[in-house]
């Protein structure tokens, strides 16, 4: 059965190997990813499916060993080859203790190349096909949905996805914002480029700019080297500005820089330079709000917003949960059990009840927890009590001091059957001053 070719990594602070790799990797029909700093494939390789990670170890900064630790525990299946101009026995040792799977000594052949990478990927090969021949388990970035919200959606992602139009994805929290920028990019044409994620509201103010666009040495303190920035890994793909409403005006002005001119300038330079990205940005805050506020430019969100996808809150799509109970059920039993669980009708009737404040992250996170707790099938005691049943009692009419005594002692005498002597023991006074009362 064929499969989809790998996608290699390929880590060297010198730019003529990046390119002398590259090229004899293309003509062996492997996609490439290219990194010349550490930091830089760490980035990479959280953003995109990696099969195989080739790698120098004589790096500025932080060399290639760090990095093959950093994935043995990070990426712990994903094989490791190492390409270098000399390993010593203690550097061989090191590496066979992080799981690296072969090494080449330059210079060498594009045939030992050929058979080193062959050889690495052989676990990866076995893995994909199974996942290939596997009809049950879904992808993580496949779109669930059939609903007539979510199919407006798709059709969305059909339009845009082989054009790099700039994109906002506005919606709740939890809706799948991300998800959405995840079919956008992987189900075109530019796939096997980048995407690369970046929450700013997760990235201190201060930082941001930096984190985008790069800096240069000595821009400000401990900026010790130069630096690509989130723009710079995502060139020729897709970067996804998760938060957009987060962003400091001074980042605003860089954005609509990058937008309107297509380049960007480092922090501490002054030299423009060009960049090929698709801009996907999502926000569950209220931009034009924002922009009332002035907290928010009005013409970076006309920018940004060229195609506009509202991501619908749960509650709006309810024909889509029991598909989307499936897939949780099934991606957390394979995980936690190692085997599929069942899920009671009565569950799923509570669930399509529900409003699902928090969204399909809180659906997910309710069955994560459900299968943990249960044996073999979800039922309704595994499923918190927040999600259940409740009675809205009516408030009570608020009535004067006077009335509501006069309600109690005729409750208290219903009571002991109109016995006024039982009456007045349980009242705490004497039976003339409940007979006063009385009359």
């Amino acid at each position: 059965m064929s499969y989809q070719k790998e996608n290699i990594l390929i880590v060297d602070d010198d730019i003529h190997i990046l390119e002398l790799l590259q090229r004899q990797l293309n003509a062996l029909n492997f996609y490439i990813f290219k990194a010349v700093s550490v930091k830089e494939a760490v980035t990479i390789l959280k953003g995109n499916t990696i099969d195989l990670l080739v790698t120098d170890l004589q790096m500025p900064e932080v060399d290639g060993f760090q990095l093959i630790k950093y994935v043995s525990e990070h990426y712990p299946k994903m094989p490791v080859l190492v390409v270098s101009g000399y390993i010593s026995a203690k550097g061989s040792l090191e590496m066979g203790k992080s799981g690296v799977v072969d090494y080449l000594v330059k210079p060498f052949t594009k045939e030992e190349l050929k058979n080193a990478i062959d050889k690495s990927l052989v676990n990866t090969k076995l893995v994909r096909k199974e996942k290939i021949d596997s009809k049950t388990a879904p992808k993580y970035d496949e779109l669930i949905g059939q609903s007539e919200a979510f199919n407006v959606i798709k059709d969305i992602i059909g339009r845009v996805k082989d054009i790099k139009a700039t994109v906002l994805v506005q919606g709740e929290s939890g809706t799948g914002k991300e998800v959405i920028a995840r079919a956008i990019h992987y189900h075109g044409k530019y796939a096997r480029a980048p995407f690369i994620a970046v929450n700013c509201g997760a990235i201190p103010e201060n930082l941001l700019e930096a984190e985008l666009f790069g800096y240069e040495k000595g821009a400000f303190t401990g900026a010790n080297e130069s630096r690509n920035g989130f723009f710079q890994a995502a060139n020729g793909g897709t970067i996804f500005l998760d938060e957009i409403g987060n962003a400091s005006p001074k980042v605003q002005n860089s954005l609509l820089r990058v937008l309107q001119e297509k380049e960007i300038i480092r922090v501490g330079s002054q030299k423009p330079q060009e960049i090929d990205v698709r801009v996907i940005a999502a926000t569950n805050s209220n931009l034009m709000e924002l922009f009332r506020q002035e907290k928010f430019r009005e013409d970076l969100y006309y920018r940004l917003a060229v195609v506009d996808i509202k991501s619908p809150p749960l509650r709006d799509r309810k024909s889509d949960i029991p598909l989307l109970v499936d897939k949780f059920v099934r991606k957390y039993g394979l995980e936690y059990k190692d085997r599929y669980v069942t899920i009671s009708p009565n569950v799923i009737d509570l669930f399509l009840r529900y409003s699902w404040p928090g969204n399909i992250r809180e659906l997910e996170n309710c069955i994560q927890r459900a299968v943990i707790m249960c044996d073999k099938s979800i039922e309704l005691s595994h499923v918190p009590d927040t999600l259940k049943y409740k009675i809205d009692f009516p408030e009570e009419e608020l009535v004067t001091l006077a009335e509501m005594e006069k309600r109690y002692i005729k409750r208290v005498l219903d009571s002991v059957a109109n016995n006024k002597t039982k009456a007045a023991e349980i009242l705490g006074i004497d039976r003339k001053t409940l007979r006063n009362k009385l009359d």
